[in-house]
């Protein structure tokens, strides 16, 4: 059963990957002291996305309880791996496909049997 929350803690995932994306952008690039590194419009932005990422999970918990949001959040590892693929040319091998394929089992598995 599809509800709010369910679609909350998704669009929380994705909040919370191109957060991490944002963060690998920044860690790939030069700058030209140690704070700059770290106060940068990648690294900001990331980390409030981050932020608002663990806000809307915490939300979440009211409507999933626990362990629905736990089970929900491996999603992030999927979404990672395209945005990576997208945006670095990251090759997609066999064993990300396996993994990917493993953890929406354990979702749908998750929401089937509970």
């Amino acid at each position: 059963m599809i509800n709010v929350f369910f679609l909350l803690m998704i669009l929380a995932e994705i909040i919370a990957s191109t957060s991490q994306v944002l963060l690998k952008i920044s860690a790939g690039k030069k700058y030209p002291s140690f704070i700059r590194e770290y106060l940068n419009a990648f690294v900001i932005g990331g980390y409030a996305l981050l932020v608002v990422s663990m806000v809307i999970s915490i939300f979440c918990y009211d409507g999933l309880g626990y362990m629905g949001v736990v089970v929900l959040e491996p999603i992030a590892y999927i979404i990672v791996m395209f945005m990576s693929r997208v945006i670095f040319k990251e090759k997609i091998v066999p064993s990300k496909i396996i993994g990917m394929f493993l953890i929406i089992a354990g979702i749908v598995v998750f929401y089937l049997l509970g």
